[in-house]
């Protein structure tokens, strides 16, 4: 379950947490579609956004990068709704075969917001599933 921050990576968490006084647990930094994911500590998420969102825009507007916040969470079935923010997620059920994986049950209509354009949220979701709960995969049901 270890994984190393890239130098730029620790450079990024280094500025938000400078920018916003909330704990960066986690940085991914997804040049594919230019932007940053957060995994940020567990009860923290309103000093990371702050009032309006102005701490995002802030960070983003340093970065030149749009960014996603995702909530931290003990249990990998939360952090897998936490990470598939903002589709309804109403459950999450972890298998454990050859590999593991979280089935994310997530209504129709939000199958899109879960997956994201070209597939980045739910990309970003198996990252950070894979480097904190050593999950394999998550499908939608």
């Amino acid at each position: 379950m270890g994984f190393t921050l890239s130098d730029e990576a620790r450079q990024y968490a280094a500025l938000f947490e400078e920018e916003t006084e909330a704990t960066v647990r986690d940085c991914v930094v997804d040049d594919e579609y230019d932007r940053v994911v957060f995994l940020i500590k567990a009860g923290e998420m309103g000093k990371a956004i702050g009032a309006d969102g102005e701490h995002v825009r802030q960070v983003e507007q340093r970065l030149g990068r749009t960014i996603k916040l995702v909530e931290d969470a003990s249990f990998a079935e939360d952090l897998v709704a936490n990470a598939l923010a903002p589709a309804a997620v109403y459950n999450v059920t972890i298998s454990e075969n050859d590999d593991l994986v979280a089935y994310a049950e997530v209504a129709q209509e939000d199958h899109g917001a879960a997956i994201g354009t070209d597939g980045r949220n739910i990309e970003a979701a198996r990252t950070l599933a894979r480097r904190h709960h050593d999950i394999d995969d998550i499908q939608l049901t």
